[in-house]
C-alpha cells in the first residue's frame, strides 16, 4: 500500500481593498457599455480565481511557478530532456504535473465587510448595494501625434469603485517541510507595490491593498486538525475555521522597480473631460464616487474629483517621445513624410520600452507586442473643489461675429491651493538596454516638464487649463 505523502494543507483567507478603480472586464460588450465588468451570481463584481492565480504566477516568476501550478512539458523540453538523458524518467513520452495550489473566486464584501457568497436575495434598494447596480463607466480615447483622436481608438468601459473589498482564499497541498517558505513567498506577492488586478493595469487600474492575511496550517495527522479541515465551510461567509487563525503579515520586496513622486499644484483651472456636457457647460469635469471605511463599515464619497492616469500616460508618453527623438537629433524637417510614423508613437523605441504597444496585425495575428514598464495609478481626490463655467468664442475676423458652431463653455476646476502627489513607478531593467540611458534622460526631461507647467495636463491645455507647477523627487 502506498503512503499518502500530502499530510498538510496551507490556508490564507485573504482580504484586498482597491486601492484605484478595478477593470475586471467580463470579455462582453453590451448597450451601455463597450467592455462590462465580470459579475458573480448575485450580480456584484467579483475576481475570478484564474485572475488571481495568473497574477501571483507572474509575479512569482516562472520557474517558481511550476512548483506551485504544475506544467506540461513541450516537444521541446523532452527533446532536452531525453538529450540529457535523465532517469528514471526518459522513456516516457511527457512529464505532466499538476497543480498544488488551489485559489476560490474573490468575493466581495458588504458594507459591514462581511463576503456576499452563495445564491442571495439581495436588496437593490438599500443604499450600499444599489450602487453597485450601475458601475462608473470610464471613457477613453488615443491622441495621435497630430492632436487628434486615433482611428478606432475611443472606447468605454465599466469599472468598479476605488475602496471596493473582495476576500478569497488560497490552499497549498504540502509535500515537504519548506513548503511553508514557498506557500508565505507567495502570500508576500500580494503586498507588492507593482501587483494589478483586472485590465488597464498600465493606465491607472487595478492597484491593490492588503487589508488582512489570515493563515492556518493542517496536519493531516492529527485528528483534530483533521477534523477542522473536514468541517470547513466552502462558503467564504463562514468564519468559524478562521477564529485561531494567524495573522501573516510579510511584505514583499520592490526593488526592482524605481518610484518617482510628483508633488504638484494646479495653477488655476483643471480639466479632465467627462466626455459628456450638462445644463451649465457643454464641457464637465469627471467626478468619480469611492467607498471609504471607517471603523469596519464602509460609506459612499460621491462626487470626487478624478485626475485619471491613462491621461497622465498619455501627456507622458507623447513629451517623452519628443525629447527621446531630440536627444538622438532625429527633427521633423529632416524626415520625409512617409518616414514621420517610424519615430513617434508605438514605433518610437522610448514609448514602446516604457509604456508598451499594442503590436501590429500581420496576416491574421498580432505581433510585436510588448508590455508597458512604466504603472500610474488614478488619483481621486478627497478634498472639495469649486467649479467655475467658462465660456469661449471664435470671433470671424471679417464681420465680427462668432463664427458658427464656435460658441461653447466648459465647466472647470479651480485647484489653486490644492496639493496632488503623483507616484510613478519604473522597471529598473528599462534603464539598463543599449538604449537606457538616453530613455531615462528623455523620461525624466516630461516629468520636469509637468513640474514646471511646460507639460499641462487634461483638456483645453491650449487654452489655459491643465498648468501645474511643483517638486519631482527621483529614486536616488
Amino acid at each position: 500500500m502506498q503512503n499518502n505523502i500530502y499530510t498538510k494543507r496551507y490556508l490564507a483567507r485573504v482580504v484586498l481593498e482597491a486601492e484605484t478603480p478595478l477593470s475586471v472586464g467580463s470579455g462582453n460588450i453590451d448597450i451601455i457599455t463597450d467592455a462590462p465588468v465580470a459579475r458573480d451570481v448575485n450580480g456584484f463584481p467579483y475576481l475570478p480565481g484564474t485572475s488571481i492565480s495568473g497574477i501571483l504566477r507572474h509575479a512569482i516568476g516562472e520557474n517558481n511557478a511550476k512548483v506551485f501550478f504544475g506544467f506540461q512539458e513541450t516537444a521541446k523540453e523532452k527533446a532536452e530532456r531525453l538529450k540529457q538523458k535523465y532517469k528514471p524518467i526518459d522513456k516516457l513520452d511527457s512529464i505532466d504535473i499538476g497543480s498544488k495550489i488551489i485559489f476560490t473566486e474573490g468575493k466581495m464584501l458588504d458594507s459591514k465587510g462581511v463576503p456576499i457568497d452563495g445564491l442571495q436575495n439581495i436588496d437593490w434598494e438599500n443604499d450600499y448595494f444599489s450602487k453597485f447596480k450601475y458601475l462608473p463607466i470610464r471613457q477613453h480615447v488615443r491622441i495621435d501625434a497630430k492632436g487628434v483622436a486615433a482611428h478606432g481608438a475611443k472606447f468605454d468601459e465599466e469599472v468598479v469603485y476605488k475602496g471596493t473589498r473582495f476576500c478569497f482564499e488560497i490552499e497549498y497541498v504540502a509535500e515537504k517541510d519548506e513548503d511553508e517558505a514557498n506557500f508565505q513567498n507567495v502570500l508576500k506577492q500580494l503586498s507588492s507595490k507593482t501587483i494589478r488586478f483586472g485590465g488597464g493595469t498600465r493606465s491607472g487600474f487595478g492597484e491593490v491593498s492588503i487589508v488582512e492575511v489570515k493563515t492556518r496550517l493542517i496536519d493531516f495527522s492529527k485528528q483534530i486538525e483533521l477534523n477542522d479541515y473536514l468541517e470547513k465551510s466552502s462558503s467564504l461567509f463562514e468564519m468559524k475555521f478562521w477564529e485561531n487563525a494567524s495573522s501573516f503579515e510579510e511584505k514583499a520586496s520592490d526593488d526592482c522597480w524605481l518610484e518617482y513622486k510628483l508633488e504638484l499644484e494646479p495653477e488655476d483651472f483643471f480639466l479632465f473631460s467627462s466626455g459628456f456636457g450638462n445644463e451649465n457647460a457643454d464641457f464637465t469635469p469627471v467626478f468619480e464616487d469611492y467607498i471609504s471605511w471607517e471603523n469596519g463599515t464602509a460609506f459612499f464619497k460621491e462626487k470626487n474629483v478624478l485626475i485619471p492616469g491613462s491621461s497622465v500616460k498619455g501627456a507622458l508618453s507623447h513629451r517623452t517621445a519628443f525629447y527621446y527623438n531630440k536627444n538622438r537629433g532625429v527633427f521633423v524637417e529632416k524626415l520625409e513624410t512617409n518616414e514621420i510614423e517610424k519615430y513617434i508613437g508605438k514605433n518610437n523605441v522610448a514609448v514602446r520600452t516604457l509604456f508598451g504597444s499594442e503590436g501590429d496585425k500581420v496576416s491574421g495575428k498580432t505581433e510585436n507586442q510588448y508590455r508597458g514598464n512604466v504603472l500610474i495609478s488614478d488619483i481621486i481626490s478627497k478634498k472639495e473643489f469649486d467649479t467655475k463655467v467658462l465660456n469661449h468664442v471664435s470671433i470671424d475676423r471679417f464681420t465680427g461675429g462668432a463664427i458658427d458652431g464656435m460658441l461653447f463653455s466648459e465647466e472647470t476646476i479651480y485647484g489653486k491651493g490644492s496639493n496632488f502627489e503623483l507616484k510613478i513607478l519604473v522597471n529598473k531593467a528599462v534603464f539598463n538596454n543599449d538604449y537606457g540611458k538616453t530613455i531615462k534622460e528623455a523620461f525624466e526631461s516630461a516629468l520636469n516638464d509637468i513640474c514646471t507647467g511646460m507639460l499641462p495636463l487634461g483638456g483645453g491645455v491650449n487654452r489655459g487649463n491643465g498648468i501645474f507647477n511643483g517638486k519631482l523627487i527621483k529614486p536616488e
